[in-house]
């Protein structure tokens, strides 16, 4: 067992109430924009405007700021300082660009929104850049990112359920005179509660000290102003990766099309459904926008999150994109003059369109930064964020020109009587162009590649190259030189060792012969796919795979006493198999604790044959020998009666003389292969690690209790994981085993990917069965 790349809820629920204010600001801007037409009189050409430059605007920063916050030297990190400042700019800059009066001529009034809303778009860089790359530093492993975004999308869908309902305040006569006097008082509202909510994820979401990362380029007016050639080379590199390239583009067709129509919706209801009449209409256009926003939040994103899971990424992304095409098709027949409520059967439809896009595409794109990583070596997920969100962002801002384009087109003219064929040409374009850009994107993402297997591949990768030498948590250590000086000959083979010439077809037939020879004992592992330590097992889930390993061992060795990890005993028991049951001890004394209790009341039901106290806690140096030796001592005082022991590499009973004195039994993990011996030698090599430890037992039984070969992975030294010699050392160790009489407990049961973000490719490859519970051999 080993750290996990699963990441708290808090941690999460932070994340999310900054995606909440992160999506609020635009959409609330997306509402309050109709009062610029509606009571400011700005002509649509001007309203296009507004919408146009200041995006412009935002996605020429965004590069530069992803260069900043990736190369930030500070005690906070590289993300905490900036997503702080921005949080208060956008939220002064936004309550101040809303102080619009009617008194005041058009021309003021359009050059002081102008200028309040670059320096609102300032601010969101500032905040936005650092915070999405925050997101995707969160974890690195492959479905934690879908669920970290799915999280965050759940929480920031919030905005378009409560957005909408601006439409209904601004528009009461009883709330306010009218829409221009509203938006300058909900606007400080808004700046105020939104500009607190993103600061959380600055104050609450962990982060690590880079002040002496010497990787990074230092910051000075000299690098930042010679950051566009660096910010041009880093799109070059980017858009190098093809998967990337289908990500922003894909992201742009769909996110352009739906929000160059968006604000269509207002006029649909408001002109085609109601007449003109925007008080007869009365909250039709809110329904609109808030139960679609209501039907992502509570249907769509948990759907994709769970598709993502079983169908992978991209198929969760097709499915999504295509039933969003249904709901737009839906859309052009259910707008029906005289029966507003026939929409609402269109919404969960077409709200997996946005509702999918940010969640899986978020999520994506922290894996494509894994495969920049294995390319340069660099980790930039500003600028990856940057260049991405610069997608979206010029996307949303040619949606603004083609907005106010769109209705010159068809002839539309907002607070006016308009023609029939100038409200049906919007309504074509608000379905049509929508299906267009969608069904481009899925083109395009037809042929994305980068799949989950390869995702974990590539962590593999990265995590083997971050090793200077292989030492995984879970393993024995030992310099090969010293065990030698100890009695080991390197070039001795075992006597019961198979024949290094044998057949392909013999050796799988003697794999068949060790595995049903009644073999002492197996660890077990009860993580699935997908799961990790950190969560809850059922009962059914460590029924099912015992059930697989139960006809070929006589004891089974589990590894903690939480999480449902306590009902491994009772499953074993239920099989006639023996038990040696661990608590998990480590550094965190609230747990240790509950461990402890645990195992002692299995104890107390017969449940535990020996009692494990640590699982290489010493060589992981997470307590201190006395600390852990008082442990075994409350043990030993609940339960006198039950032999009890430590787990380590074995040469810590070497160097340690008082583990030997402590346990009743001495337990040991002894792994040639992390030692980088031979397949040829090391039984022999296992004998002599077998044989020092026997030496100082003091005439107590030695039982080993890990030893096992990988499959898969990075070859260590001399030792060469592959099939056969996972099968070889199988067979010599068992027979190796009985031999000698020695109880040996053989490691894994099945494969372990959650292994692979931790330890690499070799991490996950241990098991006689795969992650899948088929035998692998």
């Amino acid at each position: 067992m080993s750290n996990t790349s699963k990441v708290a809820f808090g941690q999460k629920v932070a994340f999310g109430l900054g995606m909440l204010a992160n999506q609020m600001f635009p959409a609330a801007l997306g509402i309050f924009m109709v009062v610029l037409v509606q009571n400011l009189g700005f002509p649509t050409w001007m309203w296009g405007i507004l919408f146009f430059l200041p995006r412009v605007f935002d996605s020429i920063t965004d590069p530069i700021m992803g260069f900043i916050s990736d190369n930030t030297r500070s005690v906070w990190g590289r993300r905490r300082q900036y997503v702080l400042i921005g949080a208060v700019m956008m939220g002064i800059s936004f309550s101040l660009m809303w102080q619009l009066y009617e008194v005041d001529s058009l021309s003021y009034n359009f050059t002081y929104f102008l200028l309040w809303s670059l320096v609102f778009y300032l601010g969101l860089t500032i905040f936005s850049v650092p915070y999405v790359a925050m997101g995707y530093e969160m974890s690195d492993d492959f479905h934690e990112r879908t669920n970290i975004m799915a999280v965050a999308q759940w929480i920031g869908q919030w905005a378009w359920v409560i957005a909408p309902w601006f439409w209904v305040i601004m528009y009461d006569p009883e709330w306010f005179e009218n829409g221009a006097v509203a938006t300058r008082t909900i606007a400080v509202w808004v700046g105020v509660i939104c500009a607190i909510l993103a600061m959380v994820p600055a104050f609450f979401i962990n982060s690590k000290s880079t002040l002496d990362d010497e990787s990074l380029t230092p910051l000075t007016m000299k690098t930042i102003g010679g950051s566009l050639k660096q910010i041009i080379d880093n799109f070059k590199e980017a858009f190098k990766i093809d998967d990337f390239k289908k990500l922003c583009f894909s992201t742009f067709l769909i996110f352009n099309a739906f929000n160059t129509v968006a604000g269509f919706s207002f006029f649909i209801v408001v002109y085609y459904l109601f007449n003109g009449d925007a008080g007869a209409a009365g909250i039709w256009p809110t329904l609109l926008g808030s139960i679609g926003a209501l039907v992502t939040t509570f249907l769509v994103i948990p759907i994709v999150a769970k598709m993502s899971k079983t169908l992978g990424k991209k198929k969760a992304f097709l499915w999504s994109q295509g039933i969003s095409i249904i709901g737009y098709v839906m859309l052009w027949f259910l707008f029906i003059p005289g029966k507003p409520y026939m929409f609402l059967f269109a919404l969960p439809f077409f709200s997996f369109g946005i509702g999918s896009l940010f969640t899986l595409m978020m999520s994506m794109t922290s894996d494509v930064i894994d495969v920049d990583e294995l390319n340069t070596g660099k980790r930039r997920e500003g600028v990856f964020g940057a260049i991405y969100w610069w997608m979206v962002k010029f996307g949303f801002a040619i949606a603004g020109l083609l907005t106010g384009a769109i209705m010159a087109l068809v002839g539309f003219v907002p607070d006016t009587v308009n023609s029939e064929e100038s409200i049906t040409g919007i309504r074509l374009f608000y379905s049509g162009l929508p299906i267009v850009g969608t069904l481009a994107a899925m083109w395009i993402m037809r042929n994305y590649t980068l799949t989950e297997e390869k995702a974990l591949k590539i962590g593999a990768q990265l995590a083997d190259r971050k090793k200077e030498k292989i030492i995984p948590t879970s393993s024995s250590y030992y310099a090969l030189d010293k065990l030698v000086s100890l009695g080991a000959l390197e070039e001795t083979k075992f006597s019961t060792d198979l024949d290094p010439n044998i057949s392909s077809l013999e050796l799988s037939a003697q794999f068949k012969i060790a595995l049903n020879s009644d073999l002492h004992g197996i660890c077990f592992s009860p993580y699935k796919e997908h799961q990790d330590v950190k969560d809850q097992l059922s009962g059914t889930q460590i029924d099912q795979r015992m059930a697989v390993v139960a006809p070929y061992v006589k004891w089974i060795r589990s590894f903690s006493t939480t999480k449902g990890n306590e009902l491994t005993p009772l499953s074993a028991r239920s099989k006639g198999l023996k038990t040696m049951v661990g608590a998990w001890i480590s550094g965190n004394k609230e747990k240790n604790d509950l461990e402890m209790e645990n195992l002692i009341a299995q104890a107390q039901k017969g449940m535990v044959d020996i009692a494990v106290i640590g699982n290489e806690v010493l060589l992981r140096n997470e307590l201190t020998l006395e600390e852990l030796m008082g442990y075994i001592k409350q043990f030993k005082e609940a339960m006198p009666d039950v032999p009890v022991g430590y787990v380590d590499a074995y040469y810590q009973y070497v160097e340690r003389t008082e583990l030997v004195d402590i346990c009743d039994v001495i337990l040991i993990n002894c792994y040639p292969f992390w030692e980088g011996c031979g397949i040829d030698n090391a039984t022999a090599y296992l004998n002599e690690m077998y044989n020092v430890v026997k030496s100082v037992s003091k005439g107590k039984s030695v039982i080993i209790t890990e030893t096992g070969w990988p499959n898969e992975g990075q070859k260590n030294k001399n030792a060469d994981p592959s099939n056969e010699n996972a099968i070889r050392y199988f067979v010599n160790v068992t027979n190796w085993a009985k031999e000698k009489g020695v109880e040996t407990f053989y490691f894994s049961s099945f494969d372990e990917s959650w292994k692979v973000r931790q330890e690499g490719e070799l991490g996950a490859r241990w098991g006689l069965w795969n992650k899948n519970e088929k035998l692998k051999y």
